[in-house]
């Protein structure tokens, strides 16, 4: 039986968000100081979830997570940093998980350094967030198949055509739900730290006013410049890059 006090500390805590038929809940903010080399920086963290029953009711919501079986699924969230509701500039980051470079810190790709990175950038700043999508594995296609992928790119095949041959697309990435999050957030305008005009399309075609773009490049080494230079020339990433930083 969830009691009254239960319910009251975390009702104010709960937003709902419309999503058709569907409703995704956000939840925060919440307290998390972050280790960032060797300073501790005090962001606000948020985890949403979709769910198919679309209620209001608090104690629905509750009554259902210990049945739901959410540690076998994946949930996104977003650290925010500083006013990010009110101030005048501030900067996202909408960066796709990547357990082995986030967590194990690979270097066959880029996203650990992207990561950390984006927080350093985002706190230099002042104001910003880092939404942390977590259904983005291998740019949509999950561990399991990027485990498979990263075998055929070990026998020749780039980024690209590991994920095409297996059955996917190139890009499987959907930004929907994230977008929606960050509408809640956040109503001005927002400078996007990223390489993949992708992403900048997504927001604008959200109708989000997106008045600048930052680069992200660097850990520029021998295990990942292949997979760089397919992100150039084959996703159309942009390149600002010192020449002899270039995977080209």
């Amino acid at each position: 039986m969830i009691t009254n006090e239960i319910i009251s500390i975390l009702e104010s805590k709960i937003q709902f968000i419309e999503r058709g038929d569907k409703a995704i809940y956000l939840v925060g903010p919440i307290e998390l100081p972050v280790n960032l080399d060797g300073e501790t920086v005090v962001f606000k963290w948020y985890c949403w979830l979709l769910c198919s029953e679309v209620t209001i009711d608090t104690n629905r919501i509750i009554e259902k997570l210990s049945s739901s079986n959410l540690a076998e699924m994946q949930q996104s969230s977003v650290l925010v940093y500083g006013d990010f509701e009110q101030a005048d500039e501030a900067l996202i980051r909408m960066h796709s998980i990547c357990h082995t470079g986030d967590i194990f810190g690979s270097k066959r790709c880029d996203c650990g350094y992207q990561l950390k990175h984006s927080m350093k950038i985002i706190v230099e700043h002042g104001a910003g967030a880092l939404f942390y999508l977590a259904n983005h594995e291998g740019r949509g296609i999950g561990l399991f198949s990027k485990a498979m992928a990263y075998i055929l790119q070990e026998n020749g095949l780039d980024t690209v055509e590991a994920n095409l041959q297996l059955g996917f697309k190139d890009d499987a990435r959907n930004y929907d739900d994230a977008i929606r999050v960050l509408k809640t957030l956040r109503t001005k305008p927002v400078s996007l730290i990223t390489n993949n005009p992708k992403k900048i399309d997504a927001l604008k075609n959200a109708g989000l006013n997106v008045s600048e773009r930052m680069p992200i490049w660097g850990d520029v080494s021998e295990f990942n410049q292949k997979y760089l230079k397919t992100k150039v020339e084959r996703a159309g990433h942009l390149v600002e890059m010192a020449q002899d930083e270039q995977p080209l």
